[in-house]
């Protein structure tokens, strides 16, 4: 199978994030920022985060730095990386509509911000989390090459695992019993499950 019909397929869902992200981005800018935990454990966070889903995927695409590790794309993985496609841009556009200036790419809660618990977020906290997940394997999927495709997993997989904890006391900070009561009655990723 043509490696390009995947990294098309990559380069298209990377180019849709941007779209939903962007005024989401622009609406929760124009607000002042209450509270801040952006230490520099975050700061690298964001850093690892851009290397895994935009400089060494583009790395392995545009140039020949990293083409040792290319392997062939196989159609069922190809077929995969689709459907994973699917889930989590529906899932992306769907957690940012439901937080709507509630959202914040680092560990912020700015002026007005309201505990959101209807939509996704009545089923899990962290939707938008399940969402970067699934496309995070997504891009492991649809780049066939062992360090650009799976580069974003490696990435989240540690943000997630550093960054949650703080992130719920942030929120539980803010709410207080409120937050504790929802996280209670939630789960993290899966609903009833984990």
């Amino acid at each position: 199978m043509n490696p390009w019909i995947g990294i098309i397929r990559y380069l298209v869902s990377f180019i849709a994030t941007v779209a939903i992200r962007a005024p989401h981005a622009n609406q929760s800018g124009k607000l002042a920022i209450v509270t801040r935990r952006k230490g520099a454990i975050e700061i690298a966070l964001l850093a690892l985060m851009r290397l895994g889903v935009l400089v060494l995927p583009l790395l392995a695409i545009f140039t020949s730095l990293l083409s040792f590790a290319d392997y062939p794309l196989h159609p069922a993985v190809f077929s995969l990386g689709v459907m994973c496609t699917c889930g989590w841009l529906w899932l992306f556009y769907r957690s940012h509509a439901d937080l709507g200036r509630n959202w914040s790419a680092t560990l912020e809660i700015r002026e007005g911000h309201q505990l959101v618990t209807s939509g996704l977020y009545r089923l899990v906290r962290h939707p938008m989390y399940v969402a970067i997940f699934l496309g995070a394997i997504d891009q492991a999927l649809l780049i066939p090459n062992w360090i650009g495709g799976p580069s974003c997993l490696v990435a989240f997989v540690l943000m997630f695992v550093l960054r949650v904890n703080i992130e719920e006391q942030m929120m539980s900070d803010k709410f207080g019993d409120t937050y504790v009561d929802y996280m209670n009655g939630t789960k993290r990723l899966v609903p009833y499950v984990w």
